[in-house]
Order: structure tokens, then sequence, then C-alpha cells
């Protein structure tokens, strides 16, 4: 969450508010106003909702021309709200109420408390190797003999290929090719294990 909420004045005319639909804290924030054209006063106001929970020291603000002022919108301790989330309305209005916006305003104390929760796939298909972790999980093991089938299929390949070898060729040769071969298989499957 932000801590700031940016609103542009005369950005885009006289009198004009640019400011986002929605806005989340979770304790107090600051309201940024930048004045882009002639000065001007700017209201703020806290709807019933959002005064329950937040306020203002004061609702008119003057801001110069090319300059801007900070905000500062108090916040009452989360374990003091009425609820783990409120919302309500901040309106913004200048040019003596002919233009207003209005800011969904949330504060959500659940944010930060709430336990990331991990979907028990992910988990399963971890990234790095489990061994000694002690996940034991059925998922896991699946996953291990999956990746085992191609290993042990290509071995079954080698060794039919090498016993061919044998029965063609001389058998001290060929012996040897098919001792490396199962070597290699045995430690494909203790790598994988």
């Amino acid at each position: 969450m932000t801590d700031s909420l940016d609103v542009a004045v005369n950005r885009q005319g006289l009198h004009t508010l640019e400011v986002d639909d929605r806005f989340e804290a979770d304790g107090p924030f600051v309201v940024e106003l930048t004045n882009h054209g002639e000065a001007t006063h700017v209201h703020l106001h806290l709807d019933d909702d959002l005064s329950a929970v937040a306020g203002l020291e004061a609702s008119n603000h003057y801001v110069e021309s090319g300059r801007s002022r900070r905000v500062r919108v108090q916040a009452l301790q989360p374990d003091e709200w009425p609820a783990d989330v409120v919302r309500g309305k901040l309106k913004v209005v200048v040019a003596h109420g002919n233009t207003r916006q209005f800011v969904d305003v949330v504060f959500d104390r659940t944010t930060d408390d709430d336990p990331v929760e991990i979907d028990p796939e992910l988990v399963a298909s971890g990234s790095g190797s489990s061994s000694g972790s002690g996940s034991g999980s059925a998922a896991g093991s699946e996953t291990s003999t999956l990746q085992l089938i191609p290993v042990a299929a290509l071995g079954l390949v080698a060794v039919l290929l090498a016993a061919g070898a044998l029965l063609g060729t001389e058998v001290d040769f060929a012996l040897g090719g098919f001792a490396v071969v199962a070597a290699a298989l045995c430690a494909a499957s203790a790598y994988l294990l």
C-alpha cells in the first residue's frame, strides 16, 4: 500500500481535478495536493464511515500556483477500528463546489496480519530437491516417479543395445560397454532419488 494519495489540481485547465478513484491504507496517509495552475483553495471531506477511523486537522487548504501541499490524514490504531475493513469516501472539491471528485478509501488491517496461503501443488512441485526435508507427500513422490520413467526407459534401451553388441562382437569389449551403461544408469537413478 502507498502512503500518499496524489491529487493534481488545474493540470487539465482551470478548476480541474485528477485523482485515483480508489486508495487503500492501513493507517495514516498523506494527500499530496499539486497545483499546476492558478492559486486555489482545495476542500477535503471525509464521509461518516471514514470519520470513524480517520480525521483531518483542517478541511480547507490553500495551494499556491506551481506548488504542492501535503495534508496528513490521521488514523486510529487498527485495533481501535470498528471492523477489519472500513470503507468510505474522501471528497475533493475546488471552485467553491463546482468541481468534485470522490475517492473510495479502504482502510484494511488484514493485509499485513493474514498468513500467506500456499497452494499445496506448488509445495509438492517445489524448485529444489526435497531430500532431507521430510515432506513425504504423495504428490512429491509422484513427481519423483514421473522423473524416473524417462531415465529408466533410456537405460533399458541402452542395456538392450549393449546386449545386442555383446552378441555381435568381441565379448570383452561388449562387457566393458555394458558395465559403463549400467553404471551411468545407476548414477542417474541415484541422483533422481
